[in-house]
């Protein structure tokens, strides 16, 4: 028993040490507190300084809308409604524009006469009449003419129906009036002058600007045209020779003294036995000789 008792104290004595030991190792672990708490000391004694600083910046930033108020923006609004005069409504707008058109006075219709080349009028008309359509100019420029009439025309004793330019290397444009500085006239101008085989308009003296036809004077030429009753054209004059080639003074030859152009005869003088006598004849009854 001795031995016992004397074993175990040592056992237990052997026993407590690994414990005293924790307890040592956990004591050494918590020593570096006071250091910690040093560290925070410090931060703490900083803070309030580096607050100080952020406090003294923030009071030197100057914030131009803290001193606007809800009401203050409220009567700078209502000034500014003020000041810009309300936009009308969509639909008074193109009302006011269709009043604004109707006023305006519409533009005269008138004739100008078009100078270009020669031979070339039934193709500067046509010419033209497709820059009309493929330019929307429609509204602007209405007719283009060439003046012919139809005749009857005598070739080696036979009667040929033709048509004769009136006004050969001239055409006729119906369109609006041309007025110096406005759009409208200007495109229509342009429209025609460059048309190919146009050499200008038809001016009128020093004021070298296009003058348009009178009235009367496009009423006598359309008239002109739209006669039902082709006129018999011929180059028989008073005084030539021409030769008989139909009727009872077949193979005669006299001297023309007279031509009616309305009833298309001929008056020729023809001699029989030394004397000269008139003899009426058709124009298709003759020819030169």
């Amino acid at each position: 028993m001795n031995e016992l008792e004397q074993t175990l104290p040592n056992s237990t004595q052997d026993e407590t040490t690994p414990a005293e030991n924790q307890e040592t190792a956990a004591s050494e672990l918590v020593m570096p507190e006071p250091a910690l708490d040093i560290t925070m000391g410090d931060m703490e004694t900083d803070l309030p300084a580096a607050a100080a600083e952020t406090t003294e910046a923030s009071s030197e930033i100057e914030i131009p809308w803290g001193d606007m108020t809800l009401a203050d923006e409220n009567e700078e609004i209502r000034q500014a409604d003020e000041a810009e005069p309300p936009t009308p409504p969509v639909l008074e707008q193109v009302v006011a524009a269709e009043e604004e058109a109707e006023a305006k006075p519409p533009a005269r219709r008138v004739w100008y006469v078009v100078h270009c080349y020669s031979g070339y009028e039934n193709k500067v008309k046509k010419g033209l009449e497709q820059r009309v359509n493929s330019m929307g100019l429609q509204d602007r420029i209405f007719r283009v003419v060439v003046p012919v009439e139809r005749e009857v025309e005598i070739r080696e004793g036979q009667r040929k129906n033709i048509e004769r330019r009136v006004f050969p290397g001239y055409i006729l444009v119906e369109m609006i009036e041309l007025h110096e500085g406005d759009p409208p006239s200007d495109e229509v101008w342009y429209a025609v002058r460059n048309t190919p085989g146009v050499t200008g308009f038809v001016s009128s003296g020093d004021l070298q600007r296009p003058v348009p036809l009178r009235q009367e004077e496009v009423d006598k030429i359309l008239k002109r045209m739209e006669s039902e009753e082709p006129k018999v054209h011929v180059t028989f004059r008073v005084g030539q020779t021409v030769h008989i080639i139909d009727g009872p003074f077949a193979d005669f030859r006299g001297n023309v003294d007279a031509v009616d152009m309305v009833k298309g005869k001929v008056r020729v003088l023809v001699s029989f036995f030394g004397r000269e006598t008139p003899v009426e004849l058709d124009l298709l009854q003759v020819e030169k000789v």
